[in-house]
């Protein structure tokens, strides 16, 4: 039976992500999903002063903004949309590109620093699925992370990914019901896939088929803003 709903093309996606993996073999630096290795973090708010409510975007290149200007990142464009609706939060840039879940699990207590924030934007996991990660290890890393931020009262949106065709049919359906087992054990709200609308589209991605260009970006923003918008106050 399909793991999941949605039905995009993942012919190329899924080449390319085979591809990567092969490359990405423990003697690489690299982690996968886009060319730069994963560093410290260095989150900085985009706008709005300290004290304001923070929303943390944690993640990976998908939410760094891989190939796009600072300011064309779903976290920059949130900023823009909070304010645009009159929400007074500071929108938080803390994803890297190549980051897994076990780089995640070692600097969120770093990223969790400000005790302002409020919101966790989770986007992890895609690249524990391109070096086919045993997925027992990515629950662990994200259960950690989860955690850590639910002991500091932190409301958490998780982003669902989904695994291409290729990994195997059982690996696809373990990997999508990884997140939704999370987001019901810890009453987590779930963007059910972060990219709906954009994998699988070469119009919406930019020439490496797996990050989402400018256009494809808004998209993602409209996926996160749907299941954010209810948690936020003015």
């Amino acid at each position: 039976m399909p793991v999941t709903k949605y039905k995009f093309n993942f012919l190329v996606f899924a080449c390319l992500l085979t591809f990567m993996a092969a490359c990405s073999a423990p003697a690489a630096k690299t982690e996968s999903i886009a060319s730069k290795e994963a560093v410290a973090p260095t989150p900085a708010p985009l706008s709005a002063p300290d004290n304001t409510p923070v929303i943390l975007a944690f993640g990976d290149s998908l939410t760094e903004g891989y190939g796009l200007e600072k300011s064309q990142s779903y976290p920059s464009l949130l900023q823009e949309r909070l304010k645009e609706k009159g929400y007074n939060y500071r929108v938080v840039n803390a994803g890297i590109s190549g980051d897994t879940s076990a780089g995640g699990a070692n600097r969120i207590t770093a990223a969790l620093t400000d005790n302002n924030v409020k919101v966790m934007i989770l986007e992890l996991g895609a690249n524990d699925m391109l070096r086919g990660q045993d997925l027992r290890v990515t629950k662990k890393n994200l259960s950690s992370i989860i955690e850590k931020a639910q002991a500091k009262n932190i409301e958490i949106i998780l982003a669902g990914m989904e695994a291409p065709t290729n990994w195997g049919e059982d690996y696809q359906r373990d990997f999508h019901n990884l997140f939704v087992d999370l987001a019901k054990q810890y009453k987590l709200k779930l963007i059910p896939f972060f990219l709906t609308n954009v994998a699988g589209k070469s119009e919406l991605n930019q020439n490496d088929g797996i990050h989402p260009n400018t256009e494809g970006t808004k998209l993602v923003l409209d996926n996160v803003w749907q299941v954010l918008e209810p948690t936020l106050k003015k």
